[in-house]
């Protein structure tokens, strides 16, 4: 079985290997620049900025596979996330996270922690609603199904939780706090 530490992702200068990240909390987030989401940016910011300094660590990756919500090349991405939410953790190239081409580390991501619901509220009803009518069977696989989904692996590399989208960043604040 594989580990955490034996992906890498490649980001628009190169590659970054998971092993750089051991001993560390780690946040996965596939992002978008162009979804009703997309304002997570400034948790996420403010999380880094709380709590990089004790270990914790956030790879943001970039995906246009949503509704094309991710248009424009890395620049653009980038220079969006830097002044619109003024971000600092690594963006990585933008990739996919579902399909033939998805990152080797969203299939491990995947199959460490796979999909376990929107929950409840209006927001969880929409995504039900929309997601059926791409694919009837969506709560049966673990792919990603929408922009900023969020994977925790812990210090030792271990993916203790998902989030999806709509799930409270103070849940997730919470829980990065914990494993630091």
């Amino acid at each position: 079985m594989s580990s955490f530490y034996d992906y890498s992702v490649p980001t628009p200068k190169g590659e970054m290997s998971m092993e750089d990240f051991r001993g560390k909390v780690v946040l996965v987030v596939n992002t978008a620049t162009g979804c009703g989401f997309t304002p997570q940016y400034k948790d996420l910011e403010s999380m880094y900025e709380k709590y990089h300094e004790r270990g914790l660590e956030i790879l943001d990756i970039p995906c246009n596979q949503f509704a094309g919500q991710t248009p424009g090349n890395d620049d653009e991405i980038h220079e969006f996330c830097t002044l619109k939410y003024h971000t600092q953790f690594p963006q990585m190239k933008k990739s996919d996270v579902n399909g033939e081409n998805e990152l080797p580390l969203y299939t491990f991501l995947k199959s460490q922690q796979g999909f376990h619901g929107f929950g409840k509220g209006p927001k969880a009803l929409v995504m039900d609603t929309m997601l059926k009518k791409i694919d009837k069977d969506y709560k049966n696989n673990p792919n990603i199904k929408w922009n900023f989904t969020k994977f925790l692996v812990d210090r030792e590399g271990k993916v203790v939780a998902r989030f999806e989208p709509m799930d409270d960043m103070k849940k997730i604040d919470a829980m990065i706090s914990e494993l630091l």
